[in-house]
């Protein structure tokens, strides 16, 4: 299985706009963060995680010669779902599966009801975009890929998880309610957000959260996605994270099996 990130940063990017921090004037391409997307593939099975505001600039770096076969959407905030609309040359290549829950399937309809219109509606142009309920705990198959949706909470909200054969996807996460940690653990490669060191936040882990849940969930290797600027120079602090646990940066890509 390969996972590659095309993005790894918060709703607002790394940089910042109008801030200079180190970080943000870092000349380390591994410090630019656009917002958090990624790719797994196994075998000819491709699926897109979350489809954010930058996906036409990410996928200029991806080699594309087909489509997605499923794209798996962690929740209807922007920065996860603005990318939608740049679809359309993806359809191109055929119609497209895409999977949220009840909630967030809902809300995109409404929000951008010509990207899901039924076959027999649609008119040149559109993407060709099929939506699907994937409900919490219902395990579907895309390819060779066994897809677990589970729940996570993202503050107040309560948003999906994805457990991709053996890789263990969360983004956005504040809390793991503990009769979804089974969904989670012991898996090969955990990918899950951090936001900042230190300094709470209501609707995401910090740095110091993230190190503890990769613990509890006994995860093989953790790679740390959804980092703002606060997270510091990769080449510095990545140094200091247990032999287990890394910063991810965009276009990092993972093969493991």
């Amino acid at each position: 299985m390969r996972v590659t990130f095309l993005g790894t940063g918060t709703s607002i990017g790394v940089p910042m706009i109008g801030c200079h921090c180190e970080v943000c004037t870092s000349l380390d391409p591994r410090d630019r963060r656009l917002r958090t997307s990624a790719i797994v593939e196994e075998g000819d099975t491709r699926i897109l995680i979350d489809c954010g505001p930058d996906f036409r600039q990410q996928m200029l770096n991806i080699d594309v010669d087909r489509s997605f076969d499923a794209i798996l959407i962690t929740h209807e905030h922007s920065d996860h779902v603005d990318g939608i609309d740049d679809l359309r040359p993806a359809s191109f290549f055929g119609e497209v599966d895409i999977y949220a829950d009840e909630f967030c399937a809902k809300h995109l309809i409404q929000r951008m009801p010509y990207c899901f219109l039924p076959k027999e509606q649609r008119y040149a142009g559109v993407p060709a975009l099929n939506m699907h309920v994937a409900e919490p705990h219902e395990t579907f198959t895309v390819g060779n890929m066994t897809i677990t949706p589970f729940r996570v909470m993202h503050g107040k909200l309560p948003i999906l998880g994805f457990r991709i054969n053996d890789l263990v996807y969360i983004t956005d996460m504040s809390q793991l309610p503990e009769s979804e940690v089974e969904y989670a653990k012991d898996a090969k490669l955990l990918v899950e957000n951090a936001l900042r060191p230190q300094k709470t936040h209501p609707t995401h882990q910090t740095l110091e959260e993230a190190l503890a849940m990769a613990e509890k969930l006994n995860a093989k290797q953790t790679y740390l996605i959804h980092m703002c600027h606060e997270m510091g120079l990769h080449a510095v602090v990545d140094q200091t994270l247990p032999p287990s646990v890394h910063y991810a940066y965009d276009g990092l890509s993972i093969d493991f099996q």
